[in-house]
């Protein structure tokens, strides 16, 4: 136990008393309603709470807040009320002093998103005591025990004496560098200990290094900054010689300051603490779901395990709800493109197929589709692998094919619950086409995804898996190929004039473009010097019609399907490519290397 044990300041003498002055203990506040709790506290009568509830039947809203404006208590009142109410006790932060021992304990990027302090440890119970302002933050609760592995016992406090405290012990932005905390990791003898050790390390020891503090202290601070810089992965990658930490950002892979090699066991066994997975098992891979609050925005963190020859290889895939905007109007579609998309998403049945690489955004896409489709009147069935966002209003099905349920077995049980809408995540097979296919014949809208290289290839993918062409030509209403390609950082974007050899690169050439602009983004603090922040799909969006589907009667080609599709209109991702560098959202090496000059 510390030193501040002594000094600690609870709310028994810090204004949580009745009238005769005699300290209320909080097991009698705890779970009242609020004006039961303030008459406790002595802050009201009876008749100034019957008043309050009076005008809330007539105004609706928090009694509390009728409670503010009518003078009969303050700001602070309440806030300690609704403190007691969930069983907080108030501390005086400004009277503490905290130990080195136990501010080190929270990161102070942890402490300033969380808006909490820690000012004492009980290291035998493995108990943080936590300073709050706000009673309701019970997010920064949950998440520091899931992040920090401690049991936290919330306190409410001033918020001026909670950033006193902030400003105070941690005032030093650099402390907590992961450079910084790298070096101290280097200098731990209990994690040295376990050099070379191997595969010879017992559960003890695993849950030993799975509780060590440097080592939750740097996984801490790579999430909260990771999350921060909006990474979509974090990798943690051991090879022969040294240990690889990288995030990706915008598609691309940055490589931070490789942590000493024998932590990485500890590392992984930290993330299957938290993952809630078998942390004795380093044989098989395993996968799992961390699930956090910051900033209020929901964050999901997939966790895949891999072992290799050098250990276990850990990727985050950090799948932020608040950052992703399932609004079709935001993903970057066309406005010509956008409509004929719209058309096509409100058809009664169909297949529409969405097709791209992995992490080219189809996911993305097509929740956007069904947000737009999510209404009372329409039932919607998604079969997912994973699950990647939680949707009110859609029945979301996991995958599991570890236990037989596949797309196909999830189709054909989709069937079987009247839905309008259905969402297969991926045709992978022929059993899952031919279910699709069938779903759209007998009146569902059916979309799905494939890996393709662009929209006309896809018939001869669909082919190719064994699907009849009179099945494809019955049902198949679009199918929308897309790229991401990284924006440009509107904060320092400037125009330049490409060289010749850069179009050519395009297939361009200086008299094609004339005076139109091109832009790029020189690096500035705002995109961590990349010149990109953030990134857009380009589409390609190729809608049936009867011409196209005689050519698939007649098994033509995919560069005769590829010429009728531009015949009726189609743009290619190039030319949307185009289209996104001469608006300024995109620079020129950006959509060469993600697309190619159609022949």
């Amino acid at each position: 136990m510390s030193e501040t044990s002594s000094t600690r300041s609870t709310g028994s003498s810090s204004g949580r008393a009745s009238r005769s002055g005699r300290p209320i203990p909080v097991e009698q506040l705890r779970g009242r309603q609020i004006g039961r709790v303030l008459i406790k506290m002595g802050k009201l009568k009876r008749s100034q709470v019957q008043e309050a509830l009076d005008i809330q039947k007539q105004q609706r809203g928090p009694i509390g807040a009728i409670l503010v404006e009518l003078g009969y208590i303050t700001e602070e009142d309440l806030t300690l009320a609704l403190a007691a109410q969930n069983g907080m006790e108030r501390v005086a932060l400004g009277k503490l002093d905290i130990g080195p021992e136990v501010i080190a304990l929270v990161t102070a990027q942890m402490a300033q998103t969380y808006r909490a302090i820690g000012f004492e440890y009980d290291e035998e119970r493995k108990r943080l005591s936590l300073a709050l302002d706000n009673p309701d933050n019970f997010i920064a609760t949950d998440d520091l025990k899931t992040l920090l592995g401690f049991d936290i016992v919330p306190y409410i406090c001033k918020p001026d004496e909670l950033q006193a405290a902030l400003d105070r012990y941690y005032s030093d932005d650099e402390q907590d560098s992961i450079t910084n905390l790298i070096d101290e990791l280097g200098d731990d003898d209990d994690l040295s200990k376990f050099q070379g050790r191997g595969d010879s390390i017992d559960l003890q020891d695993l849950k030993e290094l799975s509780e060590s503090n440097p080592v939750k202290k740097l996984l801490n601070l790579v999430l909260l900054q990771a999350i921060k810089d909006k990474a979509a992965d974090i990798h943690f990658e051991p090879f022969e010689d040294e240990f690889k930490m990288r995030y990706r950002i915008d598609g691309v892979l940055y490589e931070m300051v490789p942590p000493p090699k024998y932590i990485a066991l500890a590392i992984s066994s930290r993330i299957k603490v938290m993952a809630s997975l078998d942390i004795a098992e380093r044989r098989l891979p395993q996968d799992g779901r961390i699930e956090l609050q910051v900033a209020g925005n929901p964050i999901d963190l997939r966790v895949s395990i891999l072992p290799t020859m050098f250990g276990e290889s850990v990727v985050l895939r950090i799948l932020d709800r608040g950052a992703v905007s399932l609004d079709l109007h935001k993903l970057g579609m066309l406005d010509d493109d956008l409509k004929i998309f719209r058309q096509l998403i409100h058809k009664p049945n169909g297949v529409i197929i969405n097709t791209g690489p992995t992490g080219s955004g189809k996911t993305t896409t097509l929740y956007a589709a069904l947000r737009e489709l999510n209404k009372p009147e329409e039932k919607i069935l998604t079969a997912e692998d994973p699950v990647e966002y939680d949707i009110d209003g859609l029945v979301q099905c996991q995958i599991r094919v570890n236990l037989g349920f596949t797309f196909a077995k999830a189709l054909r049980s989709f069937l079987r619950q009247d839905p309008d809408v259905i969402l297969v995540g991926e045709i992978r097979d022929l059993e899952t086409a031919q279910i699709s296919v069938q779903a759209a014949l007998t009146g569902h809208l059916v979309f799905t995804t494939l890996h393709t290289n662009d929209a006309p290839s896809t018939i001869a993918r669909l082919v190719d898996l064994g699907l009849e062409p009179f099945l494809i030509t019955a049902t198949l209403e679009a199918i929308v190929a897309q790229r991401l390609v990284r924006k440009i950082c509107a904060n320092c974007k400037e125009k330049y004039m490409p060289s010749e050899d850069q179009l050519f690169q395009l297939a361009l050439t200086p008299e094609d473009v004339g005076e139109r602009p091109f832009y790029y983004g020189k690096g500035c603090d705002y995109c961590n010097n990349t010149g990109y922040r953030g990134r857009l799909a380009l589409y390609e969006v190729m809608p049936m019609n009867d011409a196209l589907r005689g050519h698939i009667m007649e098994h033509a080609s995919t560069d005769v399907l590829r010429r009728e599709a531009l015949k009726a209109g189609m743009r290619t991702l190039r030319e949307s490519g185009l289209m996104a560098i001469y608006n300024g959202h995109t620079s020129l090496d950006e959509v060469v290397k993600e697309t190619i000059t159609e022949s």
